[in-house]
């Protein structure tokens, strides 16, 4: 079967390895276009899909956007019977889409219809959902809304990060398209449409929603930092400056005032919230590196009784 892939950061990774591995002919990758990084933005980084495709000598588009008449021909050339979409970072249109015989999958990480959108795995970890997972759909125009082939579940385990679940889903992710593309080749897959009455939604991340409002549950705030951690991370203010979180665990035994710092040693830096406090195992200071709290408050950086501010400014 030849497989033209489509994705773009690392949670796409392990699926592009699994084709390969298992012998799938990837005739092509089409990724973002190489992006600046550095303080200067004068380096041209790769995404991680393109650094695999390259070692493998696997031919590569990066249009700036997926459509026209020239692209659909480039596509049309590599002769793909399926494209498989993992993470690209553009919405196809129906032309990309229709243009393989046998179509195009998507691996999405929920358990759709539940957590259509950009951002399912912040989402189920922000929410304190106890399970999630990911669906192997037929891609259609309609957002994150195409017939169902493949579902595979995992609990979301206390104190997970959005980092560490985002590695669980891409390895589950990649053994799942594996499974859906034999069944496709044996004629054997069955489609399943998604009741969109029964739908929910994870939108793209906005600055508002990582900042951190202490006057919430210790559960509320801790499962807020979990889920930027570790991008973008959640963030609070200490006397007018920002301050990133990470690591959050919540610690009913804390007492005081929402945002109140009470106690800082080896174990991190406990902050009281609405109800109880939650406990952060890293902080990164406006301006400096990721570090331990300890050192952050063996450097005056932070004291007991400094209060973050309780609340996100209206």
């Amino acid at each position: 079967m030849r497989v033209l892939f489509w994705g773009t950061p690392d949670f796409a990774s392990p699926a592009l390895r699994a084709l390969i591995g298992e012998g799938f002919d990837v005739v092509g990758v089409v990724t973002q276009p190489d992006r600046p990084v550095g303080r200067s933005r004068s380096t041209l980084e790769a995404s991680p899909v393109k650094q695999i495709a390259e070692r493998q000598n696997l031919p590569v588009l990066q249009p700036e956007r997926p459509r026209g008449e020239a692209f659909l021909a480039s596509v049309a050339a590599l002769e793909p019977d399926v494209s498989v979409v993992v993470a690209y970072g553009h919405i196809l249109p129906q032309d990309v889409i229709d243009l393989p015989r046998l179509g195009t999958l998507n691996i999405h990480a929920s358990l759709l219809p539940a957590l259509r959108g950009a951002a399912p795995i912040q989402a189920a970890i922000r929410d304190g959902l106890s399970e999630t997972g990911v669906s192997i759909m037929r891609m259609v125009p309609a957002l994150d809304a195409g017939p169902v082939i493949l579902r595979a579940a995992t609990p979301i385990y206390d104190d997970e990060t959005t980092g560490e679940l985002s590695l669980r889903l891409s390895e589950m992710g990649a053994a799942a398209v594996i499974e859906a593309l034999a069944l496709l080749e044996l004629e054997a897959a069955r489609e399943e449409p998604q009741d969109d009455t029964r739908a929910t939604y994870a939108p793209k991340i906005t600055r508002p929603m990582t900042q951190v409002d202490w006057r919430q549950p210790a559960a509320v705030v801790s499962r807020v930092i979990r889920a930027y951690d570790p991008k973008p991370g959640a963030f609070t203010v200490l006397d007018g400056a920002e301050v990133k979180l990470f690591g959050a665990r919540a610690a009913p035994e804390a007492h005081g005032r929402p945002g109140e710092v009470v106690g800082v040693d080896d174990a991190g830096l406990l902050v009281a919230c609405g109800d109880g406090g939650t406990r952060l195992t890293a902080v990164q200071p406006a301006g400096k590196r990721r570090m331990d709290p300890a050192e952050w408050y063996r450097g005056r950086g932070i004291a007991v009784g400094q209060v973050f501010d309780p609340a996100p400014a209206v």
